[in-house]
């Protein structure tokens, strides 16, 4: 009896010692897990938050604040090199990301301008006194009148054609061939036409009165003469403009001025004939560029049979440029930051990458793109606003070439946070921006209305106020600066 009960106590003994490692092993087990985790995990770089676009090799003491350096693991989100970034799928779908295609297109480049028509300048006549006398008469003429060619515009009483003809008279009377030739001439220098010279000639009377006519016919633009005036040698009567043909007169935006060339046709669209389609000519590209609207004047010439075209109309001018093969992108996947563009390339599911690029004319809402991406590649076509912002904090957007600096003597001012918010334009110059925002987390600012410094004048161009846009600014001195800005929906 008691041997049974010794074995049996020995039993339960050795039971406990089993039940009491097997409790041991099982509460090592993770913590020897977290600890090969842990020496797994690796650092790719320590780096100062507030300056993350500087990075260290080593963990120390920042040199630019008074802090510790934090380490950058590799299976950490974001970028795992300095060439992309990385976004979480919950972030792509309330961010709202779409893509786009970078297409190979044959390509006409056109632009469409509103024209002017306007009096064709170079069919200008002025009609002149060609002696000193009287007015007479003057014909129911008026500014606007079109008159035909031959058409009378005033009876002139001239003396010194009387005198002259008198002398011409007598001199033929002496029945002298080579005087009366001499005399002859000296009629036709006064200014006498041809035909009122032999009306003298055959019928032996001085011809004081003459009847000025239109060399051309055309418009009446100005009439400077009225009866019982009293005219000089030389004075302008009246001032007619042609109206064979007309001018249309457009302004092109000098970053489409490519597109010119100077005999080029065009296709012209007038209002007060929407179904027709009209052939103009260019015919100068003028060579002054208007400092405000940043545009070309462009000169066309178009043919007005039946006086169709009347000075004033409008209309819209189609100018096209040769047929080529161009890759194309949407101008709303671009990125303008003054010195350069720059796009997100797709490399993967919530992976992007920015590239610069080079980019040529816009067509309708694509850009064509000269060089940095190829046909077939994905960009990003929407809140690469935001993207962008977190590369920049990141680190990751691609380097200019500028000198190295040691970051032991780096100044706390290498990088300067950016930081993003969405607002209306309130007002908006050259050189600030107001806007009214929503608030600013990271600088436990409220929504409110503030002014913006510009960092580029040509930030502004393409906004108006009352658009909702997204900026990116930064701090600088006591001015906030804004760096980029975005539009978007309402």
């Amino acid at each position: 009896m008691n041997t049974k009960k010794l074995l049996a106590g020995l039993s339960l003994i050795a039971a406990g010692i089993a039940m009491g490692w097997g409790v041991a092993r099982w509460q090592a087990a993770p913590t020897s897990a977290q600890a090969a985790a842990s020496v797994e995990r690796k650092v790719l770089y320590w780096y100062d938050p507030m300056v993350p676009t500087q990075k260290f090799e080593k963990p120390g003491k920042s040199p630019f604040m008074d802090m510790a350096l934090l380490p950058k693991y590799a299976d950490e989100g974001g970028s795992t090199d300095a060439a992309g970034v990385s976004v979480s799928p919950q972030a792509i779908q309330s961010l709202g990301l779409r893509s786009a295609s970078v297409e190979q297109k044959t390509i006409a480049a056109s632009v469409d301008v509103v024209g002017t028509v306007l009096l064709n300048e170079r069919e200008v006549s002025l009609v002149q006194a060609r002696s000193a006398g009287f007015v007479e008469r003057v014909y129911a003429r008026a500014p606007g009148d079109v008159l035909a060619a031959g058409s009378p515009l005033v009876d002139l009483l001239l003396p010194e054609w009387v005198s002259a003809q008198g002398e011409f008279l007598a001199v033929k009377a002496l029945q002298d061939a080579t005087l009366t030739q001499a005399a002859r001439q000296r009629l036709l220098l006064l200014g006498m036409p041809e035909a009122l010279v032999a009306q003298v000639e055959s019928s032996g009377l001085p011809q004081g009165r003459y009847t000025v006519t239109l060399p051309g016919g055309g418009l009446v633009a100005e009439l400077m003469v009225r009866q019982g005036m009293t005219v000089s040698a030389g004075m302008s009567l009246a001032r007619i403009n042609g109206l064979a043909s007309v001018w249309v007169d457009a302004a092109l935006p000098e970053t489409q001025s490519g597109l010119l060339q100077q005999g080029q046709m065009a296709e012209l669209r007038l209002a007060a004939f929407p179904a027709e389609v009209f052939k103009a000519r260019v015919i100068a590209v003028l060579p002054e560029a208007s400092p405000e609207t940043r545009t070309l004047r462009v000169r066309l010439e178009l043919a007005n049979p039946g006086l169709r075209f009347k000075p004033g109309m409008s209309g819209q001018v189609r100018l096209a440029g040769r047929e080529q093969s161009a890759l194309l992108l949407p101008s709303e996947a671009v990125i303008r930051t003054g010195k350069r563009a720059l796009v997100y390339l797709v490399e993967g599911p919530g992976r992007f990458r920015p590239v610069d690029v080079q980019l040529g004319a816009e067509i309708g809402d694509k850009l064509v793109l000269l060089r940095g991406l190829n046909a077939g590649q994905q960009v990003v076509a929407s809140a690469q606003f935001l993207i962008d912002s977190e590369a920049s904090l990141q680190g990751v957007l691609p380097q200019q070439s500028v000198a190295a600096i040691p970051a032991a003597s780096a100044p706390a001012s290498a990088a300067v946070a950016s930081f993003t918010v969405r607002g209306l334009i309130e007002a908006l110059s050259a050189t600030e921006m107001t806007l009214a925002h929503e608030a600013v987390p990271a600088l436990q600012w409220p929504p409110m209305t503030m002014g913006f410094k510009l960092a580029k004048p040509r930030l502004a161009a393409g906004f108006k106020p009352g658009q909702p846009v997204r900026v990116a600014f930064i701090q600088r001195g006591d001015d906030y600066v804004i760096t980029a800005v975005e539009g978007v929906s309402p």
